[in-house]
């Protein structure tokens, strides 16, 4: 197998791990407050939504080191030790304590800033500025198809049920954990840096995060790496590219964690309520795979370059936030097991509900994909602590959502949220992300006059 061949295998089974990792814990974000709402064990008191906001805010705190750690164990065992800790998270749903879950809800925000700092090395490091555009599609299309194949299984298994029993729970979850752990197993297929080099190749510059025999080096480079990520925090680059990074953190919170527990509850939409959650994950999935495989496999044809692909993205969550408004009862996010009988401005459609997903994966995609690319072309020589960086930024835009559990907050926070991230966020985000295209133009039309 040539160069190019083994590090796009590298490319596929990363993709294909993070998929099945994935397609258990998003499945698990997407049912873990409906699973919690309908326990009969009054000894567990935790939250689903406290829950997130633990992990998207010891993510956010846990990335300034995490490239030093990812420089000492190196990418692909630390994606390994990343990928038990998802899982171990997850099987605590087959017999749930309180003190468990939010352990868990810790650890996995300290294995998930690790993980994603490894995947962007691995990503960057199998990519060149010809590839990583492609390469950037084809991860993000194989990871969204995790939310098709999990929340198929609920959509399928929950069908015509109102109420989530026990036995329901622990098998739902206990084929979670396997897939989870199928996943993490999948990442010692990955071929190390070494096996990918031609013969005679110098080292890369990037080789902060490559294997050292010497402990002493080790320790050298996790020092280096961290005083990289404050560096490049600083960045004009960076700082613009953090402002799109943020919004796509709230947003992904909202579509992961809060979306399908409104669809959930909404007694209007009968029998298929609960079922419905997994049905809107696979809409969101349906998006994001479209929006992966156009704008990231044919990111050369497009020739007016990304401004088209971020302006469609905008548009497209300005739709899905507005129809959401007026079709989900505002407080559904918090609606006790027995659901909400209450109306917003229209009668709560099935049909609106499930094009509001499929909007959100999709305008997700255009955002996302573009982000890997800039992040991978603009910092080949320092992807850890730019991705690094990126997920810190990502989750604390996550924070943005409130999920401290008052109800009145709640109530306020959905109702205005579309108005709040249109007028707010969103569109400062489209044009720091329009601003940086142009700068990565620049950069390569002064990289090829150089040549």
């Amino acid at each position: 197998m040539s160069s190019e061949g083994k590090k796009l295998f590298n490319i596929i089974i990363l993709g294909v791990s993070f998929m099945f990792i994935f397609t258990a814990f998003q499945s698990c974000g997407n049912i873990a407050q409906t699973v919690i709402t309908n326990l009969n064990n009054t000894d567990f008191h935790g939250s689903g939504y406290t829950s997130m906001s633990i992990i998207y805010g010891v993510l956010s705190a846990s990335n300034l080191i995490s490239p030093s750690l990812v420089a000492i164990v190196g990418p692909q065992f630390s994606m390994v030790v990343s990928g038990v800790f998802y899982s171990l998270y997850i099987a605590v749903f087959i017999q749930p304590a309180t003190w468990a879950f939010y352990t868990a809800s810790v650890l996995i925000g300290i294995a998930a800033a690790v993980l994603w700092t490894a995947q962007g090395n691995c990503l960057t490091e199998n990519s060149d500025e010809n590839t990583i555009g492609r390469n950037s599609g084809i991860f993000w299309a194989l990871l969204q198809f995790s939310l098709i194949f999990g929340n198929l299984y609920i959509y399928l298994a929950w069908q015509g049920k109102t109420h989530i029993s026990e036995s329901d729970r622990r098998t739902v979850f206990i084929a979670l954990t396997v897939i989870s752990l199928v996943g993490t197993v999948l990442f010692f297929l990955i071929r190390k840096k070494e096996d990918t080099k031609a013969p005679g190749d110098d080292d890369s510059t990037n080789e902060i995060l490559g294997e050292s025999s010497s402990a002493g080096n080790k320790m050298m480079r996790a020092v280096a790496a961290f005083k990289k990520s404050i560096t490049l925090s600083f960045t004009k680059e960076m700082l613009l590219l953090s402002v799109t990074t943020a919004y796509t953190g709230l947003v992904l919170t909202f579509f992961s964690g809060v979306y399908g527990t409104c669809i959930g509850a909404v007694n209007r939409f009968g029998s298929e309520e609960k079922s419905l959650i997994g049905l809107s994950g696979i809409f969101i999935g349906v998006g994001e795979i479209l929006g992966g495989g156009i704008f990231g496999l044919l990111s050369k044809k497009i020739r007016s370059g990304r401004n088209p692909v971020v302006m469609l993205g905008i548009l497209v969550h300005f739709i899905a936030f507005y129809l959401i408004f007026f079709n989900m009862p505002n407080d559904a996010p918090i609606a006790p097991m027995e659901g909400t009988d209450k109306v917003a401005y229209m009668i709560p459609s099935k049909e609106v509900a499930m094009l509001c997903s499929f909007l959100l994966g999709l305008g997700d995609s255009c955002f996302n994909t573009q982000l890997l690319s800039i992040l991978g072309f603009l910092y080949s020589e320092d992807s850890a602590p730019a991705f690094a960086i990126f997920k810190f930024v990502q989750g604390l835009g996550s924070r943005l959502i409130d999920f401290k559990g008052n109800r009145t907050r709640w109530k306020l926070s959905f109702a205005f949220l579309p108005v709040s991230v249109t007028e707010h966020l969103a569109a400062p985000a489209s044009a720091a992300a329009v601003h940086l295209h142009c700068l990565v133009c620049r950069r390569r039309t002064t990289e090829k006059k150089g040549k």
